[in-house]
């Protein structure tokens, strides 16, 4: 699908793996307005300085708002799909939080990293310590359909008798052009999702949940 070249996306990809994850919130709204003590006029850099990225001038406005999807923010793979039990578990998933920052002056594109948070579980059924599980990130006008939306895997793989691995993913470059310097961030949100079967979207909207914790027995079961 041809976009407005206003509104084209593009997305530059490095991932990470780090141990814990630290946000909690399934929405974060970014400050990055501007302060009244520096809202006195700056001079603009020059092209030198533009070069070398040496802008020390503040944001024009804020940031996008960023958060999980909340329907698709848990994923429940069954051995058999009838027998929506525990035991049947193979692999779960759970999108945690997200956080980023972002940056534009004058007339420029808003240029954003993002760090999603997220957490994956091997179940009672599961028969192998490895799985691909396949997430999305879109950018949307607030409130309207995505503008764009972009794929892509994570492979997680389990060590012996582990049950949970936790991975920060990081997507180290959005840009989303602005049609004019009158365009701020809050007019846009950025979400993340897990891309689900019909039937997984709909065990989720139904309120199910099963979730793969670290200990043992019934504490482990959270339902």
């Amino acid at each position: 699908m041809k976009l407005p070249a206003a509104l084209m996306l593009s997305f530059a990809l490095a991932v990470t793996a780090a141990c814990g994850s630290s946000s909690r919130n399934r929405t974060v709204e970014l400050p990055g307005g501007v302060l009244p003590e520096s809202q006195e006029p700056a001079r603009a850099p020059g092209f030198l300085d533009r070069l070398v990225g040496n802008d020390d001038r503040p944001n024009v406005g804020p940031c996008p708002l960023m958060g999980v999807l909340y329907d698709n923010s848990r994923l429940v793979d069954f051995a058999a799909p009838n027998q929506i039990r525990y035991s049947n578990i193979e692999f779960t998933g759970e999108l945690q939080g997200v956080r980023g920052l972002c940056r534009y002056v004058g007339a420029d594109p808003i240029t954003m990293n993002m760090e999603i948070d997220m957490a994956f579980g091997r179940g009672p059924a599961a028969t192998s310590d490895r799985q691909t599980y396949r997430y999305w990130v879109a950018v949307t006008r607030r409130g309207r359909a995505p503008i764009e939306k972009v794929y892509f895997d994570v492979d997680v793989r389990w060590n012996r008798g582990e049950a949970v691995v936790t991975r920060t993913e990081t997507i180290e470059r959005i840009v989303i052009p602005r049609a004019n310097e009158e365009i701020s961030g809050e007019n846009f949100e950025i979400l993340v999702g897990f891309e689900l079967t019909p039937e997984q979207l709909q065990f989720n909207r139904d309120g199910r949940r099963f979730r793969i914790d670290s200990g043992d027995g019934p504490a482990a079961r959270g339902q």
